[in-house]
Parts: C-alpha cells; sequence; structure tokens
C-alpha cells in the first residue's frame, strides 16, 4: 500500500512538473510576437507579406542562440561567430519539406556539422527595434549585407495590391511546396505576444496545444496510442487521434508538451474540425 502511495504521489509530481514547464513556455512566448489567423476582408494594401517558412523559430541576443522557449540551441561555432552584436528574431530553415531533417538537427546537444551546413538563419523582425516594420525591414536588409554571412538571410517582404493578388501568391507558393504566407502591419511597431499586426494566411490551418494525457489505442493500435487528450491556450480540450506515424504512436508525445496540430475550421465551441498531429513542438 505504501508502495502503491508513492508511485502515485511520484505520477502526481511529475504531472506538475510537466505542467509548469509548459506554463514556463507559454511565458516564454508573451516575450516574442506571435501571429493571429488571417481573415478576409482587411486592408491587405497595410501590410507587408512573406513566404511562411517551415523551420525553427529562434533568437539571437547578440551573443547565444535561443529557442523561442529560451532554451540554448547548439550550433557550430562557426555558424554563429560572425553573427551581428544586435538582437534578431528569425527562423532556422533548412529547404521546403525539410523540417523533421532540421528539427533532428538542431535538436541535438552537440551539433553535427554537416549537419548545419545547409541551414539558414533567415531574418524577419528586429527585437526591441525602434520604428515601423517597414523602417525595421530596411535595417534588417542592412544588418544583413554588412555582415556578409552567406547563411545568414533577410526575408524577402513585399507588398500586394488586393486580395486577389494575395490568394494568387499563396497558391504560387503551396504550389511550389511552400507552406504559407505571413502579412505583418507595416506600420506596426515592435510587440510581443499574440497579436493581429501579424497574420498568417494557409490553405490548412493549424495552432497548438498542450498534451493532458494518452488514451490507449483499440485495434491494430492495441498496446499503442490511440489519441492524445490536447488543451488549448483558451482552455479547450479535444481528442487527437490522426497523423501520428507507428513510431510516434509507439512512443508518443509526453504529457505536458506542446503540439501541433492542423485544422480546417472550428465548431460554434471552437473546437478544431478535423484535427490531425503535424508534430511535437521544438523547443
Amino acid at each position: 500500500m505504501r508502495l502503491q502511495s508513492f508511485f502515485r504521489l511520484l505520477s502526481s509530481t511529475f504531472l506538475v512538473l510537466c505542467f509548469a514547464q509548459a506554463a514556463l513556455a507559454q511565458q516564454n512566448n508573451a516575450d516574442i510576437l506571435l501571429a493571429q489567423v488571417y481573415q478576409r476582408g482587411i486592408a491587405v494594401e497595410h501590410y507587408l507579406v512573406s513566404e511562411k517558412y517551415d523551420g525553427v523559430r529562434a533568437l539571437w541576443d547578440g551573443k547565444t542562440l535561443r529557442s523561442r522557449a529560451g532554451n540554448v540551441i547548439a550550433a557550430p561555432i562557426w555558424f554563429t561567430e560572425k553573427f551581428p552584436n544586435t538582437p534578431l528574431d528569425g527562423e532556422l530553415w533548412l529547404a521546403r519539406g525539410k523540417f523533421d531533417a532540421l528539427s533532428g538537427a538542431v535538436r541535438k546537444a552537440v551539433p553535427v556539422e554537416e549537419e548545419w551546413r545547409g541551414i539558414s538563419y533567415l531574418i524577419f523582425e528586429l527585437p526591441d527595434a525602434p520604428g515601423t516594420f517597414a523602417a525595421r525591414v530596411q535595417r534588417i536588409n542592412d544588418i544583413v549585407k554588412v555582415a556578409n554571412v552567406p547563411h545568414l538571410k533577410a526575408v524577402t517582404q513585399f507588398r500586394v495590391k488586393n486580395e486577389a493578388a494575395l490568394e494568387q501568391k499563396l497558391k504560387q507558393v503551396v504550389a511550389t511546396g511552400g507552406e504559407g504566407l505571413m502579412l505583418h502591419r507595416a506600420d506596426a511597431p515592435y510587440v510581443t505576444g499574440r497579436s493581429d499586426v501579424l497574420l498568417k494566411l494557409k490553405l490548412q490551418l493549424d495552432a497548438e496545444a498542450t498534451v493532458v494525457a494518452h488514451t490507449a489505442g483499440r485495434g491494430k493500435y492495441q498496446g499503442k496510442l490511440g489519441a492524445l487528450l490536447v488543451e488549448t491556450p483558451d482552455g479547450v480540450r479535444f481528442k487527437l487521434g490522426t497523423g501520428f506515424t507507428d513510431a510516434q504512436r509507439e512512443n508518443p508525445p509526453k504529457v505536458g508538451s506542446v503540439v501541433t496540430y492542423t485544422y480546417r475550421d472550428k465548431t460554434k465551441h471552437g473546437k478544431p474540425k478535423f484535427a490531425s498531429f503535424l508534430r511535437v513542438r521544438q523547443e
């Protein structure tokens, strides 16, 4: 009986630590700019548009490269040694459709030199810099030019005249393997947190949720994961049961981890329709 009580206490402590870690990650996320979902009807001419890259968010503080949760990214010395001392916000990116290979390289505590050879650091923001976003974009271009580092690049920003032109550009990007578009108010000052000054536009939507529990599988998934019970930042809980590989069902995302899922729409109660697991968020 005492042994059972001990394991129950140990399990409860583990869950508390997992949720505390997830809460800390959400708190850190408030220190960077996060996008809202694009809605039709906005004045797109007030925005600068760029491709949405399927990479790993990374922040350079002038000395160290960190993830969006604040964890140090172990990049090779040569990768960052000539970076400017100016704080930068961007995306580590390998190529379209290469997120898994990128994530595998970036997550290693000891970097593998060859895995980093094709990785670029794409800059789209200057943390705490003054002026409008349009002005910061010009400064980003200047910083990258002066640094003259081949793998340090400024994200290309452009304008569109109307929603028809925006939708046409989205189709072009997706047709060539891209993920979608980002729209940033050209006149916006630097802000952090979830804000509508930054919008994401995709043919398929995505969002994040925290893993609350595992549901056992049945039939061909007997003894494996059936579904994840997840909770959105708004407190909406739902089961995420598709999109997993067999390996992921055997070794599912841990309770307390944050996962990204795709969906098409939401119900009137805020639950995503046709939700499918995409990946565990890279911290």
